[in-house]
């Protein structure tokens, strides 16, 4: 099994594939290398393809109406994105930014679906994956909804913390350079606004802040706000 099989393999999306499926896709992987700052693909135009990443980083970003730009999600590697426009067709709902140079896998949209018309399992791994994903969407909007900043931050910072978090001596530094600005555009607030509520939680010894990288020193008293 060559290289690009063997990573496709590690992919939750592609288990339920035989190993001469998962050849059978490597064959029709377009690898593809982007600069930090690029963007793969802009809100509103053709979908063409499913992607997965193979290394780096990428922001997927949505702009709201008053013209906001709203994160939407960090794609870390081994995830898959753009995957709903395969079922629904239509133009990217997103936009996507590579925020570390990066190394993409491009599937195009009419060679998955011959893919998966051969293979059910494939589309119900796929399913689960969209369904994580609306799920994660959900709670993203009930926390935008119900909760004040100081709870939307907390969620926020834990959520990050599970996902890009690497575990050191003194807690867990999200492992994602994020400005004061971005912070804003997760959690629906203002930039002045996060400023003040991680000087907070700096102060009550919950995070500490160095530069643009934020390490969680104490997840219980984050998760005391979300009580």
């Amino acid at each position: 099994m060559n290289t690009i099989a063997k990573y496709l393999q590690r992919i939750p999306l592609f288990f339920g594939l035989s190993e001469e499926q998962i050849r059978d896709l490597s064959s029709l992987l377009l690898e593809r290398s982007y600069q930090k700052g690029r963007i793969i693909f802009m809100e509103g135009e053709p979908g063409e393809a499913l992607y997965v990443l193979k290394s780096g980083l990428i922001k997927l970003t949505k702009r709201l109406e008053d013209g906001r730009e709203h994160i939407l999600h960090f794609v870390n590697p081994g995830e898959v994105f753009a995957e709903v426009v395969l079922f629904e067709g239509g133009d990217y709902p997103a936009t996507a930014e590579v925020q570390e140079d990066c190394i993409v896998g491009v599937l195009r949209n009419q060679d998955i679906e011959r893919l998966i018309s051969q293979n059910p399992n494939m589309a119900v791994s796929m399913l689960r994956i969209m369904s994580r994903r609306l799920r994660t969407a959900q709670e993203k909007v009930m926390n935008l909804a119900l909760h004040d900043t100081a709870r939307r931050l907390s969620f926020t910072l834990l959520k990050m913390s599970q996902e890009h978090g690497i575990q050191k001596n003194d807690g867990i530094l999200i492992n994602i350079n994020l400005t004061n600005q971005e912070l804003a555009s997760l959690t629906g607030s203002s930039r002045e606004t996060i400023n003040r509520m991680l000087n907070s939680f700096k102060r009550a010894g919950a995070i500490d802040v160095d530069r643009q990288q934020i390490t969680v020193l104490d997840r219980n008293k984050l998760e005391d706000l979300l009580r």
